[in-house]
């Protein structure tokens, strides 16, 4: 699995199809998170914007590969573990992306609520955004998995899904993506600092049973 994964970041990093969806998200976060904000509102949004990113990178680094390739490393490695291998490069990049954002959006923040008189600790805070950004990164990539080939090989059909499950990953009730993001807006609201284990253990949950089945389809339908 080792020389699956580094096989597919090298594909990813030479292939700088990344470029696109992460500066997206930098001219995102330029626009919407502002030096002096309030921190849990700033964390709140950058790890709410990072889900759809992660499940573009995703759907990146599925489709990114060529045909002929795809075809060798999946008679080598098995067309299910190549394909998970992929899912998982995108799911350390998106992770990556969301750890160093929240380090820089906690120091570009005030450490206050909403209110912008209650103090908010920093160390707790960016920790609660960590998990937070870990939560819509599993959640982006299980989009991803979930909204590309084997289980849709349409583009169009793909792009479009890919558009309405981020959406609704983020603004449906019980999402657990939902859940942390909403966590740090009422956190800030009230001036203490959440923990969304509950959220992040809910996405791990959806994620690993959107990579396994990613998985069991890539090794049925695989030519």
């Amino acid at each position: 699995m080792t020389a699956l994964l580094r096989y597919h970041a090298a594909l990813l990093l030479r292939s700088q199809r990344w470029l696109p969806p992460f500066l997206l998200y930098a001219a995102f976060l330029a626009i919407s998170v502002q030096t002096g904000q309030p921190v849990l509102d700033s964390l709140g949004y950058s790890a709410a914007a990072l889900l759809p990113v992660a499940a573009w990178l995703a759907r990146i680094c599925v489709t990114g590969e060529p045909e002929a390739a795809r075809g060798c490393v999946a008679a080598a490695a098995g067309p299910a573990r190549a394909h998970v291998a992929c899912l998982l490069v995108a799911l350390a990049g998106a992770a990556a992306l969301g750890s160093v954002t929240t380090l820089l959006v906690t120091l570009l923040s005030d450490p206050v609520a909403s209110d912008h008189r209650t103090r908010v600790p920093l160390a707790p805070a960016c920790g609660a955004g960590l998990l937070a950004a870990l939560a819509c990164a599993l959640l982006g990539t299980a989009v991803g998995a979930l909204t590309s080939r084997p289980l849709l090989r349409s583009r169009g059909r793909a792009v479009l899904a890919l558009l309405l499950a981020a959406l609704l990953s983020l603004v449906a009730t019980g999402s657990p993506a939902q859940a942390a993001v909403q966590g740090m807006v009422t956190g800030s609201r009230s001036g203490t600092v959440p923990l969304p284990l509950l959220p992040l253990a809910a996405a791990a949950l959806v994620t690993a049973a959107a990579l396994a089945l990613a998985g069991v389809l890539a090794s049925r339908r695989s030519p």
